[in-house]
């Protein structure tokens, strides 16, 4: 059990930004049952930034999103009350990944 809010909350810092950029959430894995997808709404540069740092972040190495596990979304799914939307998050992130995954196939 990996807890998703502690690796949102350690992107967060890494970039540097008190606004919700990032949702962790996990999708189905043929070799290891689910993986974890990250979901964010950063430019690439702000990004590589948080790519260069988190290496060294205090996160144990399990919870260490690598860098294909980043998807870039034009907006994180939230709720009326203000709360991230994490079935819709679910479901970008099972469909951004599958597309990505077409992608790499053709």
């Amino acid at each position: 059990m990996v807890p998703h809010i502690r690796i949102e909350e350690k992107l967060q810092e890494l970039a540097g930004i008190t606004e919700q950029v990032f949702a962790v959430t996990a999708v189905p894995d043929e070799k290891k049952g689910e993986r974890i997808i990250v979901i964010h709404t950063l430019p690439a540069a702000k990004l590589m930034a948080v790519l260069e740092n988190l290496p060294q972040c205090d996160l144990p190495p399990l919870w260490r999103p690598k860098a294909n596990q980043f998807v870039h979304a034009d907006s994180i799914p939230m709720l009326g009350t203000g709360k991230m939307d994490l079935r819709a998050i679910r479901a970008l992130a099972t469909s951004l990944t599958a597309d990505v995954e077409a992608e790499a196939q053709v």
